[in-house]
């Protein structure tokens, strides 16, 4: 039974200040400005230093505690950290308890989740019912990503795309006589597709070996143009779902914030469900596809500049490897 309503607190987000342009990578492989814009929409992205120390967990530490001052919390108010990631700072401990220990969240129960570029959605729907069922009070949820060790520099195709980032919203339980509430999320899989983007290599089916290495199955693999029709179908059937499941039409939306994957693709969808634009939250051309932490850090962008404000209707949704996807639509 659910005897409570949830919300988003407040919002944070961290970006190493590394900023490498599409020039550099055009240095580096055979591209140009021009066709990295008019096929992604990206002009710049943010890579981390990890011999400095700026790894998954440290921007993770990073936005978590900028959305927890913004909430006028300390990390003793947390009862559970969510940390969604597809590169963790190792394959064991989980992240997520790494992060615990840097914030010191002592009473909080900690937990990745894996559902690559959908990660934080997941993770905010389990926050969501924590706070609903009453398991949890206040939940810290965290996408963080240090995609850059696992791109292939020499590889055009995803090179240009990925980056790395983080970003935090704080969710805690909703008083009655409030507006902002988290509605409802919408999950879904389709393992068939689990081929189409996938790092072979570092798990139990290929182990690192120097033979894996030769053959840079460390690297992400990702079969784009198959990609751009499944992700434009599944983001506006999801945040349809999500709509229809409240009462709600897209005339309703103040604003939808997507995966930010591909500019195209974005604007694909907006198309579909009849969106302007101009309601269309978006940090690609900046920031680059930083995986789950695309969708909490263009969030918290948006809120922090103003354009998302209390009281509104916000959609988000997104799709990653797995192929993952689903949606979340909130009264902010």
């Amino acid at each position: 039974m659910i005897g409570y309503r949830s919300k988003i607190l407040a919002t944070g987000s961290a970006f190493p200040p590394a900023r490498i342009t599409n020039d550099v990578l055009a240095a580096r492989v055979q591209t140009t400005e021009d066709w990295i814009v008019e096929r992604t929409g990206i002009r710049a992205r943010r890579i981390a230093d990890v011999s400095k120390g700026e790894t998954t967990s440290e921007l993770a530490l990073d936005a978590s505690q900028q959305a927890l001052a913004r909430g006028g919390l300390s990390a003793r108010d947390v009862d559970f950290i969510l940390l969604a990631t597809v590169s963790p700072d190792h394959i064991m401990p989980n992240t997520a308890c790494i992060l615990q220990e840097k914030i010191k969240a002592d009473r909080a129960a900690a937990l990745d989740v894996s559902a690559a570029c959908s990660g934080f959605v997941y993770a905010l729907s389990i926050a969501d019912a924590f706070v609903r069922t009453g398991q949890a009070r206040t939940v810290l949820v965290v996408g963080a990503e240090v995609l850059s060790p696992l791109v292939n520099w020499q590889d055009r195709d995803t090179c240009v795309l990925f980056a790395d980032g983080a970003g935090a919203v704080v969710v805690t339980r909703a008083e009655a006589a409030e507006d902002s509430r988290i509605y409802s999320s919408h999950l879904h899989a389709d393992g068939r597709l689990k081929d189409l983007f996938i790092v072979p290599a570092g798990g139990s089916a290929i182990p690192v070996s120097h033979e894996a290495l030769d053959r840079n199955l460390q690297y992400m693999q990702m079969k784009g143009r198959e990609i751009f029709k499944i992700a434009v179908r599944m983001l506006a059937d999801s945040a349809m779902e999500a709509l229809e499941a409240n009462g709600f039409k897209v005339a309703d939306l103040d604003w939808m914030v997507p995966h930010q994957a591909n500019r195209r693709i974005i604007e694909a969808v907006a198309k579909k469900l009849d969106l302007p634009l101009d309601k269309v939250v978006m940090n690609i051309a900046e920031f680059g596809n930083t995986s789950a932490a695309t969708v909490p850090t263009a969030l918290d962008g948006a809120v922090s500049d103003g354009r998302i404000r209390r009281g509104q209707l916000v959609l988000l949704c997104t799709f990653g490897a797995g192929l993952t996807y689903g949606s979340s639509l909130l009264r902010f």
